[in-house]
């Protein structure tokens, strides 16, 4: 476990960087709140359903989504599984179970509660749902109708709120009264746990004794781990801006989660610092491996953008298509391309 949290931390490093030289868009980190990703994750079987805000990358690297996999998901190169369509960190792998991100706060509440339902119908009680969510996205209204629709359809789905301290630049003070997310689901009938979020193990006793109510009662759960964001929300966002850079120092160094394990780990013999600069080393050595990877990739056919939507494609998009091609074969030059090739004669991603 702590090993996936040194790799998440490389990862967010690395990516970070490569952000702020121009080579990717946009990125998101998740410093601070490594051990709700991890500690939640190994306490998920793997045929349970993932619905995932946007920084849930821990879950998705403890489940076997490889380095070079966010990479590409990141350059939008043709081995993207979303075939560049996506924002990166937008990741999603159906072998996974892991439902593809979207930007829109608390949209995948609701969907997590149809999964999870129809799931039920079907016969399936040895999995369940899991949804995760920041507490910024508990205020929006998806979040309150989700919790009812869950209740009232008594869906086995588990709601996973990290709540860090902040939704983007508005602190947890500014945005409610009550206490907290946890005390909200009993309003609705649902069992919930607080738990301590930087607390790598008991996030994954929370995780697991909420699975187990979940898989016996058939019924949903909420889980709220207390965490902080240490990083900013995103490479859009300057932190600094609305809190105090001491206060990120004082969270770094009294509770980062990494630490707490360390910590742990050494109390109990089983860690050293040569043991932790190799693990370092050689995950920095594997991300960086892949952003050069992918950095270079091959970009997917453009005739894709029309594809996937549609079994067949209807009228409209077919004049669309029409439409890109006489733009293309008129101005194609301009978009660096070497040889313009129309959609319908594309046949590999490799060509473009």
């Amino acid at each position: 476990m702590y090993k996936n949290m040194l790799k998440l931390n490389n990862l967010d490093k690395v990516f970070y960087d490569a952000q702020r030289q121009g080579r990717i868009s946009f990125y998101m980190t998740s410093f601070g709140e490594e051990a709700t990703h991890i500690g939640a994750a190994a306490a998920i079987d793997q045929g349970d359903t993932i619905f995932a805000q946007y920084r849930e990358a821990g879950v998705l690297l403890w489940r076997g989504f490889t380095l070079p996999q966010m990479a590409h998901q990141c350059f939008g190169t043709h081995e993207d599984l979303g075939k560049g369509r996506q924002m990166p960190v937008h990741y999603g792998s159906r072998e996974l179970n892991f439902q593809t991100i979207s930007s829109p706060l608390a949209t995948q509440l609701p969907q997590a509660v149809g999964h999870a339902y129809s799931m039920k119908r079907a016969g399936k009680k040895d999995n369940i749902t899991v949804c995760f969510f920041g507490e910024g996205a508990a205020s929006e209204g998806d979040f309150h109708a989700a919790l009812n629709f869950s209740a009232t359809l008594e869906a086995p789905v588990m709601f996973f709120c990290r709540n860090n301290g902040y939704a983007i630049s508005t602190p947890v003070q500014d945005q409610y009264r009550g206490d907290g997310i946890a005390g909200r689901a009993g309003g609705y009938g649902i069992k919930t746990i607080r738990v301590d979020g930087n607390d790598l193990l008991a996030v994954y006793d929370a995780t697991e004794a909420a699975r187990n109510y979940i898989i016996e009662n058939q019924k949903p759960c909420v889980v709220e781990t207390m965490s902080y964001r240490a990083g900013h929300h995103s490479t859009s966002d300057d932190s600094t801006r609305y809190r105090a850079v001491e206060e990120i120092e004082k969270w770094q160094s009294t509770n980062n989660p990494l630490i707490r394990v360390r910590n742990l780990l050494q109390s109990r013999g089983l860690w050293n610092q040569d043991l932790e600069d190799a693990e370092n080393n050689e995950a920095r050595k594997l991300v960086l491996e892949a952003l050069t990877e992918a950095e270079v990739a091959k970009k997917p056919a453009v005739s894709q953008l029309f594809q996937d939507v549609y079994d067949v494609l209807p009228k409209h998009l077919i004049e669309q298509q029409q439409e890109w091609n006489d733009h293309m074969a008129k101005y194609g030059e301009h978009y660096g391309l070497e040889e313009f090739v129309p959609n319908d004669q594309y046949k590999d991603p490799a060509l473009m």
